[in-house]
Protein backbone atom coordinates (compact mmCIF):
# COMPACT_ATOMS: atom_id res chain seq x y z
CA UNK A 1 0.00 0.00 0.00
CA UNK A 2 0.87 3.02 -0.72
CA UNK A 3 1.33 5.66 2.19
CA UNK A 4 -1.62 7.70 0.63
CA UNK A 5 -3.68 4.33 0.99
CA UNK A 6 -2.63 3.95 4.47
CA UNK A 7 -3.72 7.15 5.40
CA UNK A 8 -6.75 6.48 4.12
CA UNK A 9 -8.00 3.40 5.22
CA UNK A 10 -6.72 4.72 8.79
CA UNK A 11 -8.92 7.69 8.30
CA UNK A 12 -11.72 5.39 7.19
CA UNK A 13 -11.36 3.50 10.23
CA UNK A 14 -14.41 4.95 13.39
CA UNK A 15 -12.39 3.89 15.77
CA UNK A 16 -8.93 5.08 14.91
CA UNK A 17 -9.51 8.68 14.05
CA UNK A 18 -6.86 11.48 14.60
CA UNK A 19 -7.14 13.43 18.62
CA UNK A 20 -8.34 16.41 18.41
CA UNK A 21 -7.04 19.47 20.31
CA UNK A 22 -10.12 18.74 22.92
CA UNK A 23 -8.44 15.54 23.28
CA UNK A 24 -5.03 16.27 24.00
CA UNK A 25 -5.86 19.33 26.09
CA UNK A 26 -8.02 16.52 28.28
CA UNK A 27 -5.01 13.87 28.34
CA UNK A 28 -2.85 14.24 31.09
CA UNK A 29 1.39 14.66 30.04
CA UNK A 30 3.89 12.39 31.88
CA UNK A 31 6.03 14.62 33.93
CA UNK A 32 9.08 15.17 32.63
CA UNK A 33 10.95 14.45 36.00
CA UNK A 34 9.27 11.24 36.06
CA UNK A 35 10.22 10.61 32.37
CA UNK A 36 13.93 11.19 32.58
CA UNK A 37 13.54 9.20 36.17
CA UNK A 38 12.17 6.14 34.63
CA UNK A 39 14.68 5.99 31.79
CA UNK A 40 17.69 6.14 34.11
CA UNK A 41 15.59 2.90 36.06
CA UNK A 42 15.77 4.58 39.46
CA UNK A 43 13.50 4.78 42.27
CA UNK A 44 12.32 8.26 43.13
CA UNK A 45 14.64 8.19 46.02
CA UNK A 46 17.31 7.20 44.24
CA UNK A 47 16.81 9.93 41.79
CA UNK A 48 16.08 12.14 43.87
CA UNK A 49 18.96 11.18 46.10
CA UNK A 50 21.88 11.32 43.15
CA UNK A 51 20.22 14.73 41.79
CA UNK A 52 19.83 16.62 44.89
CA UNK A 53 16.45 17.25 44.95
CA UNK A 54 13.97 17.17 47.59
CA UNK A 55 12.26 13.53 47.76
CA UNK A 56 8.86 15.79 48.54
CA UNK A 57 9.36 18.06 45.02
CA UNK A 58 10.23 15.18 43.09
CA UNK A 59 6.93 13.45 44.10
CA UNK A 60 5.03 17.05 43.72
CA UNK A 61 6.19 16.80 40.22
CA UNK A 62 5.58 13.58 39.29
CA UNK A 63 2.56 13.49 40.67
CA UNK A 64 1.12 16.86 38.69
CA UNK A 65 0.42 18.61 42.14
CA UNK A 66 3.60 21.07 40.97
CA UNK A 67 5.57 22.10 37.73
CA UNK A 68 9.72 22.76 37.85
CA UNK A 69 11.00 25.98 37.10
CA UNK A 70 12.49 27.34 34.29
CA UNK A 71 15.88 26.72 35.80
CA UNK A 72 15.01 23.39 37.13
CA UNK A 73 13.60 22.36 33.45
CA UNK A 74 16.86 23.07 32.40
CA UNK A 75 18.63 21.10 34.99
CA UNK A 76 16.43 18.35 34.17
CA UNK A 77 17.43 18.54 31.10
CA UNK A 78 21.00 18.74 31.82
CA UNK A 79 20.31 15.21 34.02
CA UNK A 80 18.83 13.25 30.67
CA UNK A 81 21.51 14.22 28.31
CA UNK A 82 24.11 13.65 30.91
CA UNK A 83 23.42 12.16 33.98
CA UNK A 84 26.59 10.08 35.04
CA UNK A 85 28.49 13.52 34.71
CA UNK A 86 25.92 15.41 36.92
CA UNK A 87 26.14 12.77 39.19
CA UNK A 88 29.82 12.81 39.27
CA UNK A 89 29.66 16.66 39.54
CA UNK A 90 27.21 16.58 42.43
CA UNK A 91 28.51 13.60 44.25
CA UNK A 92 32.70 13.70 44.02
CA UNK A 93 34.62 10.52 45.02
CA UNK A 94 37.04 11.13 47.83
CA UNK A 95 40.27 10.71 46.10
Amino acid sequence: MTPAAIEAAARADRDAQPLTPGDLKRMKRTPQAKIIRRALALTQEEFAVRYHIPLGTLRDWEQGRAEPDQPTQAYLKVIAREPERVERLLNPRPH
